[in-house]
């Protein structure tokens, strides 16, 4: 990450329009009685097993806001698996969103309101008693900032239900502290459960199929269906998975924005965790409370947030997923290395060029970072990556690329191949470098195929202008995304032949735009693979 260039949202799987709404009061989503909320459209009210709700239309696309799939996360219940939401006997109107999860300001804006467990629900008007597939985003944002997308485009362009949802964050998704349980901790990966568990009791009435669910995320978002997929908790909540750019950690763990998280890191141990709550819990002032957790349940958000920050820090808590024993028994990359995963199929990739780093902007500053970033191995990286190798400017793309390689790309293909062993995976890598410019990225700078573009095409900005290549790439990624989500199988119109990755065709698809996304077998030597592989965790 570049702190002077790049503003934390980076990470987050929307980085669109719909981050930057602005939520509301939590008085207002607390009844299903709110005052003040936009008028229902008529024939939109559905029965939930909680009670009835309605929405509104736009576009083709009838939209239900802000419906709680579980009880508010507060007080005994603040560090608790999620609960069931209360019934309610009025009709409540699914028309504002509801409120972001806690966490520091950024552009999915800033939150200290923990009445947020709830989702959105999108469908094609009419759709009525219909099955259609069910696409389940899970928003990304480093475990610690972010709001779902808006859905609508791909319930217009690929006839499918879109849910969205709220889950709780940073130091409140996370804490793991022995007084909490000694499972504590993974709240956001319950909470997500909680809500995939809302859908197969409810989507049907919103015409969506509970026999075909999909879930889908970048980023963070990816790494939770990584986590997903082996989380015996989770099982046969969900029957495929989308994982884009969930491969982004530090290899070594140095100089990063987060803390361990992604589909290849070795995660933290439940006895770890708790040794980091003891000492959170002495930094908020309950380090000798007789009852620590009930302490720590009264201390105010904004000072759990403010302690927490960005987790670096040895005494600012666990905000990232840990192997807390039964939500996760142990790391995705693990699992996936010795086929503890669930069945589901999986389309899983990175884009080219993604960096959480730093950047290098003259020879000097290449030199410093790759010392810094790979210690004892900085010199076998010199003499795979040399400066005379890249165009100008050389040390930001040689840097760049390095990062890439080491954190997305090699660990990626690496899990592909894990995956493939076990169960169906299409593997990908995004290759395009004309995405439509992001606002978190210093635009003097050539930032190749960064970090969550894909988001770019399939939640687009509303009035964003794209060229004709951007649009006709734009429309392959989103029929395979869809298609993928109706059959298990990105192969569609409009798209070229993508077979499954196996041992013995290890296709990995090219996306790049306007009809020139092609298979390769390439990537593993281009990018140095068997040189970064006997690095990553779980590879020996």
């Amino acid at each position: 990450m570049e702190p002077k260039k790049m503003r934390w949202p980076a990470l987050v799987v929307a980085a669109v329009a719909a981050l930057t709404f602005t939520a509301p009061a939590s008085a207002a989503r607390t009844s299903p009685q709110a005052s003040g909320a936009p008028e229902c459209a008529p024939g939109t009210t559905v029965r939930t097993d909680r009670g009835a709700v309605c929405g509104t239309v736009t576009g083709g696309v009838t939209s239900w806001l802000g419906i709680r799939y579980a009880a508010p996360p507060v007080g005994d219940l603040r560090w608790a698996p999620p609960t069931p939401a209360r019934p309610w006997t009025s009709t409540f109107p699914a028309t504002e969103r509801g409120a972001n999860c806690p966490q520091a300001d950024g552009l999915g804006s800033g939150s200290t309101i923990e009445d947020c467990l709830n989702l959105n629900v999108r469908a094609p008007e009419n759709a009525g008693s219909k099955r259609l597939p069910v696409m389940v985003q899970i928003h990304g944002g480093g475990f610690r900032f972010g709001t779902p997308a808006d859905g609508s485009h791909l319930v217009r362009s690929g006839n499918v239900v879109s849910v969205e949802v709220h889950y709780r964050l940073g130091i409140f998704g996370f804490m793991a502290h022995r007084d909490l349980g000694r499972n504590s901790g993974n709240y956001a990966f319950q909470d997500q459960q909680a809500a995939l568990r809302w859908v197969q009791r409810n989507i049907a009435q919103f015409g969506g199929d509970p026999r075909n669910v999909t879930i889908f995320g970048a980023s963070a978002g990816g790494s939770s269906v990584c986590a997903n997929a082996v989380s015996p908790t989770a099982k046969g909540l969900f029957h495929k998975g989308i994982v884009q750019s969930g491969e982004y950690n530090s290899l070594l763990g140095t100089n990063t924005s987060w803390q361990p998280q992604d589909c290849k890191s070795e995660l933290p141990t439940a006895a770890e965790a708790h040794r980091t709550g003891d000492r959170f819990a002495a930094a908020v002032g309950c380090g000798d409370a007789a009852d620590t957790a009930a302490c720590l349940r009264q201390v105010p958000v904004k000072t759990l947030l403010d302690r927490s920050g960005d987790g670096m820090g040895p005494d600012m808590g666990t905000i990232a997923p840990i192997v807390d024993g039964k939500t996760l028994t142990m790391s995705p990359a693990k699992a996936f290395a010795t086929g503890r995963v669930n069945d589901v199929t999986l389309m899983h990739g990175v884009d080219r060029d993604e960096t959480q780093l730093a950047s290098a902007n003259t020879p000097d500053d290449y030199r410093r970072l790759v010392r810094q970033q790979y210690g004892r191995y900085a010199d076998q990286v010199f003499a795979r990556y040399p400066l005379e190798r890249f165009p100008t400017p050389s040390a930001f793309i040689a840097y760049r690329t390095i990062v890439a390689d080491s954190n997305s790309v090699c660990p990626s293909l690496l899990n592909h191949r894990r995956m493939s062993r076990h169960i169906p995976v299409y593997a990908y890598q995004s290759d395009n470098a004309d995405a439509p410019p992001a606002t978190w990225l210093d635009q003097t700078k050539p930032n190749g195929a960064y970090h969550v573009l894909l988001n770019q095409f399939l939640s687009p900005r509303p009035g964003q202008q794209l060229t004709p290549n951007q649009q006709a790439f734009g429309a392959q990624i989103t029929a395979q995304w869809t298609g993928f989500a109706r059959t298990g199988d990105p192969t569609v119109e409009g798209a070229p032949l993508w077979p499954r990755f196996t041992r013995h065709n290890p296709d990995v698809m090219s996306l790049a735009p306007a009809g020139d996304s092609q298979l390769t077998r390439e990537i593993g030597r281009q990018h140095h693979c068997a040189f970064w592989d006997r690095l990553t965790p779980y590879n020996h």
